[in-house]
């Protein structure tokens, strides 16, 4: 992720006087002075591959300093602790608002196999769309559902048919029940949370907040529910784990309140590690094309955007551990005299949704050079990079005895992921027979993506 600054901090650091604080390797976003040490500025805005960080469940709000920042110092005044507070309660808003869209879209989704035109009215630019209009109070939200009718009444009367069906659809229903009471118990926490935050009593606040956060477990345990998960297909699957990863981080920030900043630092690496796990398998579940255009764009997304934000606010947590207290009062004291970078980003997001999201763009591109089991093996190196390396050690086996001098190691790491699956499986065609012949007519010539020619 690459943080802007104001115009004014930029030229402090591109002339030396300022620079960015780092942690574990990684910018979170703030800037002191060099000589003095003294904080100057967080930043305004920040991109991911050059567009504007926008995840799909993480909050923006959770870049910010409010959010990120020590809360429960007992020798910082009150009235600091409840401006900060002030952006925790945002921040746990547009949580609850992520989650009841991605769970709203589950009814469409359904239970078992799923209407092409269906994933259309619920893919990564209508959930954004959707959250938009949530935001804004254009659509209501009730029990963890939104009114779909209402929702798709300009789309196609195909999915406007498939709306109606699913009021009918006894398995979805039982599913529903569930979602309704998860949904109603997290909401219930949530407010809950919200709440407790603003007493003065330590005591009872903490005690106020194990019991949310219970709750917040408990209503963690249907979503993830084994038995219901089994039933779902694979897209299905990802908008339960989404709505399961949106509780942990409302679990994290329970936490966080608490001034329990080791245990906010384990419990991002562990969702981080929990997300890399579930994305793979849903993309193990993959099986058409269809499943891939939706899952490719979205789950892009979250690698690319929700991930930053995540292991961003860790850095941050493991930072603020490493300072004093004296330290702490001070970045705590300062007035940078700057917007809120959430404030910037949730104004600019307002236009953005209106865009095909650049996940959408950069998938169709890929699909025109690159076969099923290329696209779905490349979104597995997103969250398994070493499974590329296992790729390139037989690409270089193979092209050996092929006699393609130009595809050794340094330059295999230098191509991208399309030229390294597409030659894995070029290769795998070759010289294994009980490959189906059907890849053979769908693989490009990976050779020449490569730019690898036989002497």
């Amino acid at each position: 992720m690459l943080f802007e600054f104001t115009s004014n901090v930029e030229a402090g650091i591109k002339s030396g006087k300022y620079v960015e604080v780092f942690s574990n390797g990684i910018s979170i976003g703030i800037v002191c002075d060099s000589a003095t040490g003294q904080f100057v500025g967080y930043a305004v805005s920040a991109l991911v591959n050059n567009n504007l960080v926008s995840p799909l469940i993480t909050p923006v709000q959770f870049l910010m300093k409010g959010a990120n920042m020590v809360q429960t110092y007992i020798d910082i005044d009150f009235q600091k602790n409840y401006q900060q507070n002030d952006f925790i309660r945002t921040g746990l808003q547009s949580l609850q608002t992520n989650l009841g869209v991605l769970q709203a879209t589950t009814a469409l989704i359904g239970v078992g196999t799923v209407a092409t035109v269906a994933l259309k009215a619920v893919n990564l630019h209508q959930v954004l769309k959707f959250r938009r209009e949530v935001q804004q109070m254009r659509l209501e939200v009730k029990n963890g559902f939104i009114n779909l009718s209402q929702a798709v009444k300009d789309q196609e009367a195909e999915i406007r048919q498939i709306v109606e069906q699913i009021v009918q659809d006894v398995n979805f229903e039982q599913h529903r029940i569930v979602l309704v009471r998860a949904y109603t118990l997290f909401v219930q926490a949530i407010n809950r949370l919200q709440s407790v935050i603003q007493l003065k009593d330590f005591t009872s606040r903490n005690d106020e907040i194990v019991d949310v956060r219970k709750m917040l477990l408990k209503a963690l345990a249907d979503y993830t529910n084994p038995h219901l998960l089994e039933e779902i297909s694979a897209l299905g699957q990802i908008r339960r784990f989404e709505c399961a990863w949106a509780i942990e981080q409302a679990i994290v920030i329970t936490y966080q309140v608490q001034n329990e900043m080791s245990a906010v630092s384990e419990c991002l690496w562990h969702l981080r590690d929990k997300i890399s796990e579930h994305s793979c398998i849903v993309i193990g579940h993959c099986e058409s094309y269809d499943d891939l255009d939706f899952l490719f764009p979205e789950i892009s997304r979250i690698r690319n955007h929700d991930f930053a934000i995540l292991e961003i606010w860790q850095a941050r947590v493991d930072w603020m551990r490493s300072l004093s207290k004296a330290e702490i009062k001070l970045l705590v004291s300062s007035d940078f005299n700057t917007l809120e970078p959430a404030y910037t980003l949730d104004v600019n997001l307002a236009t953005e949704v209106l865009a095909v999201p650049p996940e959408q763009l950069a998938y169709e591109y890929l699909t025109e050079k690159a076969h099923f089991y290329s696209l779905r093996d490349q979104l597995m190196f997103m969250f398994k990079p070493y499974l590329r390396c296992d790729y390139e050690v037989y690409i270089k086996q193979q092209a050996s005895v092929a006699g393609y001098k130009t595809l050794a190691s340094n330059n295999l790491q230098k191509v991208s992921d399309l030229a390294v699956t597409n030659l894995y499986y070029y290769f795998k065609v070759r010289d294994e027979s009980n490959i189906e012949r059907t890849l053979e007519a769908v693989i490009p010539n990976s050779v020449a993506l490569s730019g690898a020619e036989k002497p």
